[in-house]
């Protein structure tokens, strides 16, 4: 090589370097080491972002699921937070009003066409967005239901409360399954609030009065939670749904095995029950028990930390990742409903004929987030207790109004969170 040939490699060899020394480090936290398949999607949109621009070079770090919350407050409390964080929807709003989180700085428009409960907001302002959402249904056998001469329901023609606990009561009788419907009392944690409050408020109540955001009175313990209550405590006393005992084997495999007739369950674990069923298959929409079918909404999210020294930078990954490829390798990948009908229309399951395609439009059509406000995260403790409570035999009325105390108690002891002021 001559010397001038030389000089300019070298040259060319340094300006590279310096462009790759002249990007900020964007620090990004992440709740799901241990999930292969996630990771490498996420991984992807990384390295992807870090290739197109040369302001910005986002580094992961890892945390098992378990350990990220708490990971999260001690960081906050140290004033060591990433610049981006990865937030549980429901939670997001404790977070933005501890003041660990900032609204979101994206390009107008980017928004545009996602699912609502993808959309993470508080006081007015947008602090998160999740590149999936999450959807639940009833799981069911087509010949299952047409030997017992049971309709199938549609997302316009749901069971009724009195048609969907009949066919409970036929199922059972029929003596072909341990149980006629498992609603998952092995899953404990968020699954119980997420799960099962939709049913409370399909029969009219809820986690909180969504007028005010500063009292449980009323909705939880009224007429119609207490008419939950009484229905949700004679699922177990007439031995239609395992109980509190039951464990996460039974619960993986009761329906596919079939010693479960139906099962509430999430798109997340469809294909395996498609594969085990084929067209035999059903994913049916929530019951309406009198005010309307419900589901849950909102699942993980992506938001920029309240003491990021790079803002910019956070939401321009945010910006990128939004894009429709990658919000379809998230589906393929891991089985959650796409965040856009666009991005659904490229996935393999959830695009128009889609064996999957049901969940997006009970996303669209049944789903209500959990209550938006800092409080939610004291009350998804309060009502999981009280649901395994009542599950086990404690008297109806008196849970609840201890667990509208409770709610209301931790509410005034933080000033209202917010509200009314």
């Amino acid at each position: 090589m001559t010397t001038k040939r030389y000089v300019l490699a070298l040259l060319a060899a340094l300006l590279v370097s310096g462009a790759a020394l002249a990007q900020t480090e964007l620090s990004l936290w992440y709740h799901g080491a241990g999930n292969p398949v996630e990771r490498a999607i996420l991984v992807n949109i990384i390295d992807d972002f870090n290739a197109s621009q040369g302001e910005w070079q986002v580094v992961l770090e890892e945390f098992p699921q378990a350990a990220y919350n708490p990971s999260i407050v001690a960081a906050a409390l140290a004033g060591t937070l990433p610049d981006i964080i990865d937030v549980d929807g429901p939670v997001m709003p404790n977070w933005a009003w501890s003041g660990y989180m900032q609204p979101l700085d994206l390009p107008e428009g980017a928004l545009d066409g996602f699912l609502p409960g993808a959309i993470g907001t508080w006081d007015g302002e947008v602090y998160a967005v999740g590149l999936w959402d999450a959807a639940k249904a009833i799981y069911a056998r087509r010949s299952v239901l047409e030997a017992n001469g049971i309709r199938i329901p549609t997302l316009d023609a749901p069971w009724t409360f009195e048609e969907f606990d009949g066919i409970l009561e036929t199922l059972q009788a029929t003596g072909d399954f341990d149980y006629a419907f498992d609603v998952g009392m092995a899953w404990t944690g968020e699954w119980y609030p997420y799960a099962f409050s939709p049913f409370l408020q399909s029969f009219g109540g809820d986690l909180i009065d969504r007028d005010t955001y500063l009292t449980a009175e009323g909705v939880l313990n009224g007429p119609e939670a207490v008419a939950f209550g009484n229905w949700w405590q004679s699922l177990f006393d007439r031995g239609l749904t395992p109980g509190t005992s039951q464990d996460d084997a039974q619960r993986e495999t009761g329906f596919i095995d079939g010693r479960y007739a139906l099962q509430w369950n999430g798109n997340w674990a469809a294909i395996p029950a498609l594969e085990a069923f084929g067209d035999d298959m059903l994913f049916l929409p929530a019951p309406d028990f009198g005010n309307g079918p419900t589901i849950g909404a909102a699942s993980w999210q992506f938001g920029v930390s309240a003491t990021s020294d790079h803002p910019a930078g956070a939401n321009a990954f945010i910006a990128f990742a939004l894009q429709d490829e990658y919000l379809a390798a998230f589906s393929d990948g891991i089985g959650l409903v796409p965040s856009t009908v666009s991005a659904a229309a490229m996935t393999e399951n959830y695009g128009a004929g889609g064996p999957l395609e049901v969940f997006y439009s009970l996303s669209e059509q049944q789903a209500l987030i959990r209550p938006p406000t800092p409080a939610y995260v004291n009350i998804a403790l309060v009502f999981e207790k009280a649901m395994a409570d009542i599950a086990d035999g404690a008297d109806v009325q008196d849970t609840l109004d201890a667990a509208v105390d409770e709610i209301d108690r931790d509410i005034r002891n933080n000033d209202g969170y917010g509200f009314g002021n």
